[in-house]
């Protein structure tokens, strides 16, 4: 076993952490306040090669690994989680099922600008009525001539209303839920529309927004795989996309040890720093450790996708204990902070608010109990 990272990722690690602390975390704070996402932010991550980490060359990418990407997000995150769960959804959610899936020519048309950055990915499963229970969806493809009709809505889609590309999930058959279909949606479709924009506890300069189909035409070449296949597709989408969530809340966990270590070790009470006092010192231990148990599960669970290694269990574990572990430490950073920590003179109530999004989406912890379980008796 090797634990240390090679040089290429350590370079990796540097560049993104320069690039966050100067570009993106000086108005993480305003951003969060306005709700606002910053187009310019992903153009410049463009610029570094970090909107197509993963993706081949020959496909506009990066020519990196699994491991790479994580590194990014939680880098990213480590300063503004919105940012590194727009690259995660734009990589994992949108880039990913075109490159597993699609055809060479859906792969130059829409992965190649997507993995170069010139437009945003984003993925649509979620609905009103079905959540964990992704097969419970209503929206419907209906095969017209050379096009398939959808209609219907999502909701909570990241990306949204910023996005150019959509992986779109839909019933070809209303009372089959097996007959789930992928679509590749682009923005300027006839019929396609993006509904309210989420205003939200955490990840605030993330846009989440509903999508409408009202009688939106797809072309039959946009359907992603085979008809029928989407469930599968859709389930092993998100095999990977725990990754991303998992890195995200590694980087608000470290962030938020980051401040707090420097806040304890500045803070003076009853002569002496307050983390000398064992009381704010063991929290501080404690933190740490659970970050590190966090992020080398999902090293090891974006190493095992890199090597073509099945990694479903591992991907569900890291994003179950890296979600927990960024809520109990980013509340723990609340408290050494103390009055300080509830306001927004500091850092920490973001990343204590941001945090609890990676207990929810790509999956709740529920449901990563359930996949992990599964897998056990299996």
């Amino acid at each position: 076993m090797q634990f240390k990272l090679s040089e290429e990722h350590e370079m990796l690690r540097k560049m993104v952490r320069d690039f966050a602390e100067d570009v993106i975390a000086p108005t993480a704070a305003e951003r969060d306040e306005e709700a606002s996402f910053e187009r310019s932010h992903f153009d410049k991550m463009a610029e570094l090669g970090l909107t197509g980490v993963p993706w081949p060359e020959e496909y506009g990418g990066a020519g990196m690994d699994y491991l790479a990407y994580c590194i990014v997000v939680e880098e990213l995150s480590r300063v503004d989680a919105s940012a590194g769960v727009t690259i995660s959804a734009h990589t994992s959610l949108a880039g990913w099922p075109v490159y597993k899936f699609g055809t060479e020519e859906q792969k130059q048309k829409y992965l190649r600008p997507m993995a170069e950055g010139k437009k945003i990915g984003a993925y649509g499963l979620t609905e009103p009525a079905s959540g964990s229970d992704a097969g419970g969806m209503k929206t419907t493809a209906t095969l017209k001539d050379d096009h398939y009709v959808l209609n219907g809505s999502k909701i909570f889609i990241t990306n949204g209303g910023v996005a150019d590309i959509y992986i779109v999930f839909a019933l070809t058959d209303i009372n089959d839920r097996r007959s789930t279909t992928a679509f590749i949606v682009e923005s300027d479709f006839e019929g396609f529309s993006v509904g309210k924009k989420e205003n939200k506890l955490g990840i605030r300069s993330s846009p989440t927004t509903e999508l409408i189909f009202e009688n939106c035409i797809v072309p039959k070449e946009n359907i992603l795989g085979e008809v029928g296949e989407g469930f599968k597709i859709a389930m092993k989408t998100l095999d990977g996309g725990r990754n991303g969530i998992a890195a995200q809340a590694v980087g608000i966990a470290q962030g938020a040890l980051d401040a707090a270590v420097g806040y304890a070790s500045e803070r003076v009470q009853f002569g002496k720093p307050i983390a000398e006092n064992q009381g704010v010192g063991f929290k501080l231990a404690d933190m740490a450790t659970g970050i590190e148990a966090s992020r080398l599960l999902t090293y090891q669970a974006a190493w095992l996708e890199s090597e073509g290694l099945p990694y479903g269990k591992a991907s569900a574990m890291a994003k179950l204990l890296a979600g927990d572990t960024a809520m109990s430490v980013t509340t723990e950073a609340v408290q050494i902070f103390g009055g300080y920590g509830y306001t927004k003179d500091y850092p920490v109530e973001r990343y204590m608010r941001d945090a609890k999004i990676t207990q929810i989406y790509e999956g709740t912890q529920e449901i990563q109990r359930m996949v992990i379980s599964r897998m056990l008796i299996k």
